[in-house]
């Protein structure tokens, strides 16, 4: 590489970093100006696209613990009082409302005024409070958050472990009961064990190996790793199988890229965290693999990242989504770090500058659901909600930052 190509990189990545550090106070500062509930206590169900709240809409626990995750990390980057403060907010109301005092966990939603909406005990969420209070707990050193954050991880450990053949299940009623439909959102197939779940139990545990380096965790941290190793990564496709049987026979219906690329650096900073040389050796050209063939198979004209393609008749579901873009801009910055290659740094590049002119509100703030080139979905035309908080682009411009100042 040229003198003057090594010095126009040098160039970009300090005007990306600076960029990300610049839109997640953006990103911050929309949520503080727009999510907290002043009537009901926490943070609004849904904003909707116009930045007008909906106050009676369900407050869903995903949602929370996002929020309570962001805010905690973004505090500890930034410095942030008025962060800290919604950190805060964000901690008494998940302890206060979400938590099940009588059977451990958290509830899956709770209407506008804090009573109970559902119940169930979704797999996944419980891995999104380990994630939140793990985060919290490295901001205020409360060790309440720490105490809850390891008993939501021997909830998990205890109830939800398929003894016979490995993994996780989904979800379960209150009292850690079988449920019949264990989906996580209607947009899911109806299986008993999904790569969604176990990557952000894997997330989770990531976190709290950080913080609290028991053998417990560290064999429950490498064991999720193995998981990947063994089931989830398609070494055939280099595509990640996204719905199973308990037997792990493969059900998916499609491809996700977002899921592929979001997972491959997810994987390697489990790795980081786990520490084990042989485990890191064996998986790095998987996770650089699998971030190819992202880039191969998934761009758009535009640089963008698309969503999906089903399997059976190889259509291409072309939306641009938000946490996709965001996933991609830090799965694609990974694999370079990790393989040296430009071309990776180069697909990072045209990702963020995607989401510069298309994915971003610049005029009324935060991200888009789907991007404006895309017909939006009347169902999920919101800013904030069930499914929508700022974990996904937060944490991209934390990490970006991160990553670029190395």
């Amino acid at each position: 590489m040229s003198q003057a190509a090594i010095q126009q990189n040098l160039l970009s990545k300090t005007q990306m970093a600076d960029e990300c550090r610049a839109e997640l106070a953006r990103t911050g500062r929309w949520w503080l100006d727009y999510s907290l509930d002043h009537e009901n206590g926490g943070f609004y169900g849904q904003v909707c696209d116009d930045n007008k709240p909906d106050p009676a809409a369900e407050k869903g626990i995903v949602l929370n613990t996002r929020i309570l995750w962001f805010f905690s990390e973004a505090a500890r980057f930034s410095n942030n009082a008025d962060y800290r403060q919604a950190a805060e907010r964000a901690y008494h109301y998940l302890r206060d409302y979400f938590f099940d005092t009588e059977f451990g966990g958290y509830y899956w939603s709770l209407n506008a005024d804090g009573s109970v909406a559902n119940d169930k005990k979704q797999v996944y969420a419980q891995a999104f409070g380990v994630y939140a209070l793990v985060a919290y707990y490295q901001l205020t050193g409360e060790q309440q958050a720490l105490d809850d954050a390891l008993a939501c991880f021997e909830l998990i450990e205890c109830h939800c472990i398929d003894r016979e053949q490995e993994g996780y299940f989904e979800a379960y009623t209150r009292e850690w009961g079988k449920m019949d439909d264990v989906r996580l959102s209607e947009k899911d197939l109806n299986f008993p064990k999904t790569m969604n779940t176990h990557l952000h139990v894997l997330e989770a545990y990531t976190s709290l190996y950080q913080v609290c380096k028991e053998e417990r965790i560290e064999k429950a941290l490498a064991y999720n790793i193995d998981l990947f190793d063994r089931y989830m990564i398609d070494r055939g496709n280099y595509h990640l199988r996204m719905f199973m049987q308990d037997d792990w026979q493969d059900c998916s219906t499609e491809l996700t890229y977002g899921h592929d690329i979001e997972c491959a650096w997810l994987l390697y900073k489990a790795l980081q965290s786990l520490g084990d040389q042989t485990r890191t050796d064996k998986l790095v050209p998987d996770i650089i693999k699998l971030s190819h063939t992202c880039r191969r198979e998934a761009l758009g004209e535009l640089g963008e990242v698309l969503d999906s393609m089903e399997k059976a008749t190889g259509k291409v579901h072309s939306q641009r989504v938000w946490w996709v873009q965001a996933e991609a801009l830090v799965g694609f910055l990974v694999a370079w770090k990790l393989s040296d290659e430009p071309v990776l740094f180069e697909t990072a590049a045209n990702v963020w500058s995607f989401i510069k002119e298309y994915q971003m509100d610049t005029e009324r703030g935060e991200w888009r659901w789907h991007c404006r080139l895309d017909e939006p979905d009347g169902a999920r035309d919101y800013k904030a909600g069930f499914w929508k908080g700022p974990y996904h682009n937060g944490r991209a411009m934390i990490e970006v930052a991160k990553l670029l100042a190395e």
